[in-house]
């Protein structure tokens, strides 16, 4: 009897399907990779969302939002709450593609182009630094506005903190200088500066005039476009009110102008004797002008959001942004419509006398 070697038919049948499943197998890993990997590559956008609140009327660890020195100020309870929008990602700092697409399917929060936040051309150092001169400025004016209102004379000198070199400016206006006028238009607030170069066509020069150590100087310049393709000197502004009381407010890391109406109700509280809220949870936001116009803000959908997460029960938002609340105020929220401080003032009177609110001005279609 031989032994007979069995013919290569007699290989085992499950070979081939043992080795298509492996190479199945390692190619759903490289797949896995690859899908994990592009999770995490950076993309041009940003994310948009409800960013942290805080009490004007409050503080933490014996330091107070808002501080008065020199005069008579009287303890408040209740909130007027001071909302903030959370950016996530920056041009240094970008989103990944795996947050920005969560970011997408979450309705409290939306997906926004980089651009379109961050100007071409512009660092997140000067978005910053632009972001804090925004909320300086409004603070001031925010403390001049309540002032005003409480009877004191409230002088406001617009000056120059810093000129640019190899700028239009540069050798002509110097840090110090008090802008008075531009051409034959007197020139008081930040707003009116800006309005005035944005009309320019940027080839004609404008006659700056300046009070520089007491004497008035005028210089021709002709503004240029910057990296953002705006109209500028290429100096930055900051105001000098001369304050009759010394008025600190303070919040670490919070920019832009948006906490002006809040700041100056804030500060009108405390320098009045009771309670402006009665105790009520109220919010809100909008710019201030030295004239107490509130104007509009970005991002109001979230900071109505925002409010309602903390425990507000009463918003005030400004007029001008109405077509933004109609259809996105939370379940919960009272949204009162404002147009300056004076109405501000009286409608948060009203809720803190616990009066019908019937009769306050709303945003409808």
């Amino acid at each position: 009897m031989s032994l007979q070697t069995p013919p290569d038919s007699a290989e085992p049948q499950n070979a081939a399907p043992k080795t298509r499943k492996l190479v199945g197998l390692v190619l759903v890993l490289f797949s896995a990779i690859a899908l994990m990997a592009t999770a995490f590559v950076p993309m041009p956008y940003v994310i948009e969302q409800p960013g942290p609140t805080f009490n004007t009327l409050g503080g933490e660890m014996g330091e107070y939002v808002i501080e008065i020195e020199d005069t008579a100020s009287y303890p408040t309870t209740g909130h007027l709450e001071l909302l903030t929008v959370g950016i996530v990602g920056s041009r240094d700092s970008a989103p990944t593609l795996l947050q920005v697409l969560l970011a997408w399917i979450d309705p409290q929060k939306s997906v926004l182009p980089i651009d379109q936040v961050f100007p071409i051309g512009q660092s997140s150092d000067e978005a910053e630094a632009e972001s804090s001169a925004m909320m300086e400025i409004s603070q001031q004016d925010a403390i001049a506005v309540a002032l005003t209102k409480l009877g004191y004379q409230v002088p406001l000198h617009l000056y120059i903190s810093k000129v640019s070199k190899a700028m239009p400016a540069s050798g002509k206006l110097v840090a110090g200088d008090f802008i008075i006028g531009m051409d034959d238009q007197v020139i008081d607030t930040y707003e009116q500066l800006v309005a005035y170069l944005d009309k320019s066509d940027g080839k004609k020069p404008i006659a700056v005039t300046v009070l520089r150590d007491g004497v008035k100087k005028t210089f021709d310049i002709t503004p240029t476009k910057n990296k953002a393709a705006k109209l500028v000197m290429g100096v930055e502004v900051s105001y000098k009110y001369d304050f009759p009381v010394k008025v600190k407010l303070q919040l670490a890391d919070v920019g832009g102008p948006s906490g002006g109406m809040m700041f100056a109700l804030g500060v009108y509280d405390k320098l009045t004797p009771g309670e402006l809220t009665g105790g009520a949870f109220i919010a809100g936001t909008g710019t201030i002008s030295p004239t107490g116009k509130v104007g509009a803000i970005g991002g109001i959908s979230y900071k109505m959001l925002g409010a309602k997460a903390a425990g507000a029960k009463y918003f005030l938002a400004p007029a001008d942004n109405c077509s933004d609340v109609i259809g996105n105020i939370p379940a919960g929220l009272e949204v009162f419509k404002v147009d300056n401080f004076d109405q501000a003032l009286a409608t948060v009177e009203k809720i803190g006398s616990k009066q019908s609110l019937s009769g306050l001005a709303r945003c409808t279609k």
